[in-house]
């Protein structure tokens, strides 16, 4: 009796499945298609669904004025109340759209825990040990926004290194 209630669930579950890796090819193909996803999948945590996502919420990016009012606009900035005297700086504002947003974050994630080493993730180590992970997470989220929005305006790919970085370290 319990094979013959699990069957068809399995059968169902590998159906899902198929169809899932099918989709998933679609979108891979999709992203490997378009220049602009291609350049934003060089840095680190970027993939597929993450430079699709940014692609289609950003839309075009002459949309901002400068690359860094992506943050706010996604809402990975610091709400404020203020009134009289009174100024409290609280958690993210959440403005914006949801789907970027999460896909920044998850980005963030990946580039903090697998990715290769670059500035980008030092920098965020950095206001780890600080500020804690969990902000230097969404602080590092909010700048992979601001550096993907720089990267697919001006047309260049993610540099590991920092271009001043080596000049410094030359002197």
């Amino acid at each position: 009796m319990l094979e013959a209630a699990a069957k068809p669930i399995l059968t169902a579950r590998r159906v899902l499945r198929q169809q899932q890796a099918s989709l998933e090819k679609v979108l891979h193909d999709h992203a490997k298609s378009d220049p602009v996803c291609r350049r934003l999948m060089t840095m680190p945590g970027v993939g597929t669904l993450v430079a699709l996502t940014v692609k289609s919420a950003v839309d075009d990016p002459e949309r901002f004025r400068s690359s860094k009012d992506v943050g706010p606009w996604v809402g990975l900035t610091p709400r404020r109340e203020q009134s009289g005297e009174r100024d409290i700086i609280g958690e993210i504002s959440r403005a914006g759209d949801v789907g970027l947003r999460t896909a920044l974050y998850q980005a963030a994630t990946v580039m903090l825990q697998r990715g290769r080493p670059n500035w980008l993730s030092a920098w965020a180590l950095g206001v780890a040990k600080r500020r804690g992970k969990k902000r230097a997470t969404v602080a590092l989220a909010r700048r992979i926004g601001v550096v993907l929005h720089r990267m697919w305006k001006c047309g260049t790919e993610f540099r590991f290194t920092r271009p001043g970085a080596t000049k410094a370290a030359a002197a």
